[in-house]
């Protein structure tokens, strides 16, 4: 695995781990709100998709080893995160297979609004928002976010603490080893306050995105997601034309580390298909 540098927008140096061979085709993977592309760190390991695939995974601004822009207008310019995104793909290369995960999938719908999706072999939401603010039908906290949200984005530490080991446990269906719950508080806890409450302050409807997109896409979705309700992914497949879904039982927000190797063979199945690997 290698950690790379790129400068995203307005000129915020943003990280990425990349794993696999350079100049094969890529797989881009965007996390969620408050966490790093550690997220991805059994995707990155999997050796069935990286000795076919070149892995990218992004620390978003704000996370992780990301440069943190100010609070108060470094996160509210969606052309700023689709920025982001692109310079991502300058480093691996056109076209790549854009994966989003919880709030990675609002961050999807900023590129798709600023760039389109020329550049895409194919999108995978993956128990993925699509938008954020009050009432929104592709943001739709669930009731493990609704319980949080009030404690999350304090400055105060203990409160915080308190709520993201909360959160932790609502996030999967299944218990979590005590390494990557830990992880996941540390990495929440990481990035600053002021930075998770100005990403909750956005406000955009991305059904017009949606309905633009040309390129396959899957919706893979938690049956007993608690974070991003699955009516979203109702939503947001009812909005793509031709999009798939694809539902995970008895997984709740994460997919990918709750049913590792099912979701693997799904996105490597999704990636043989848009991008037509060669064994």
């Amino acid at each position: 695995m290698t950690l790379h540098q790129v400068t995203g927008g307005n000129g915020v140096r943003l990280a990425v781990r990349t794993a696999g061979p350079p100049g094969a085709p890529a797989i881009v993977l965007l996390h969620g709100w408050a966490q790093s592309s550690a997220a991805w760190s059994a995707q990155l390991a999997d050796p069935r998709l990286t000795s076919k695939y070149r892995l990218a995974a992004l620390d978003l601004r704000g996370h992780g080893y990301s440069d943190v822009p100010d609070p108060v207008n470094g996160y509210a310019d969606p052309d700023a995160w689709a920025d982001d995104v692109a310079a991502v793909l300058d480093l691996v290369g056109r076209p790549v297979l854009l994966v989003g995960w919880s709030y990675g999938g609002a961050v999807i719908t900023d590129y798709l609004r600023a760039f389109g999706d020329q550049d895409l072999a194919g999108i995978v939401f993956a128990s993925a928002a699509v938008e954020v603010g009050r009432d929104r039908p592709g943001a739709g906290p669930g009731t493990a976010m609704r319980a949080v949200v009030p404690y999350v984005n304090l400055e105060d530490l203990d409160m915080a603490a308190r709520g993201f080991t909360e959160f932790v446990r609502g996030m999967s269906e299944a218990h979590l080893p005590g390494e990557l719950s830990q992880r996941i508080v540390g990495d929440a806890l990481r990035v600053p306050w002021e930075v998770r409450r100005a990403m909750f302050r956005r406000d955009f409807d991305s059904s017009g995105v949606l309905q633009l997109i040309t390129v396959p896409t899957l919706v893979a979705h938690g049956q007993l997601d608690a974070v991003v309700e699955p009516a979203v992914a109702q939503y947001t497949v009812g909005k793509i034309p031709g999009a798939e879904l694809r539902w995970f039982p008895k997984t709740g927000h994460m997919p990918f580390a709750e049913r590792t190797e099912e979701f693997d063979g799904m996105l490597l199945e999704f990636a043989d298909r848009v991008m037509g690997a060669s064994e």
